[in-house]
């Protein structure tokens, strides 16, 4: 299983770009609420960054089991998840869950409050069925590595599959949205 790349899965070229407006003309509460989604992101990067040092330390031999079991113990997710594959596992699902309130709350009032950015919208709903294909080829090669230990370079190749897809999305849609969220005055 060969995972697929950035350029083959989100082409930056063909997203749909709004108009953009100053945000230093918005209310320090304004930005306030646009700069939650940031923080929210962060969260995730941050987990990912995690999640991608322990698949590089595994594949290149500078830890054990028990030094990546630690690793993950630490963790701010890790709720006694042992395993690279259960912290995995658990990435995926706080991922799937947050672009699920997304697409469910966040996604239908910022239409409904500002309709020309429903192809934006529309290009982030698309970017987050590309992210669940890419979660479910983690998690389908962290499976395969528990019977096969070569499998290791299919999850590193998946993890880096991931983190440049759901960065480069994470990245366009705060650009897309931050401004809006704040200037409508939107909760995330």
């Amino acid at each position: 299983m060969k995972p697929p790349t950035t350029a083959t899965v989100i082409d930056d070229a063909s997203r749909p770009r709004s108009p953009k407006r100053d945000l230093a003309a918005l209310s320090p509460r304004q930005r306030q609420i646009g700069h939650r989604l940031v923080l929210i992101h962060d969260h995730l990067r941050q987990e990912l960054a995690r999640i991608v040092e322990a698949v590089e330390q595994v594949a290149e031999g500078r830890a054990e089991a028990g030094a990546v079991r630690s690793l993950i113990n630490e963790l701010t997710m890790r709720q006694n998840y042992w395993t690279l594959g259960s912290f995995c596992a658990s990435y995926c699902r706080v991922l799937t869950v947050h672009h699920s309130i997304e697409d469910a709350h966040m996604f239908p009032g910022l239409v409904a409050a500002q309709e020309s950015l429903a192809p934006v919208i529309e290009r982030l709903e698309a970017e987050h069925e590309v992210i669940a294909g890419l979660l479910t080829g983690l998690d389908a090669a962290l499976v395969a590595m528990v019977t096969e230990p070569s499998g290791l370079d299919v999850v590193r190749g998946q993890v880096t599959a991931l983190s440049e897809a759901l960065l480069s999305h994470l990245a366009y849609e705060e650009e897309e949205l931050v401004e809006p969220l704040s200037r409508l005055e939107l909760d995330v």
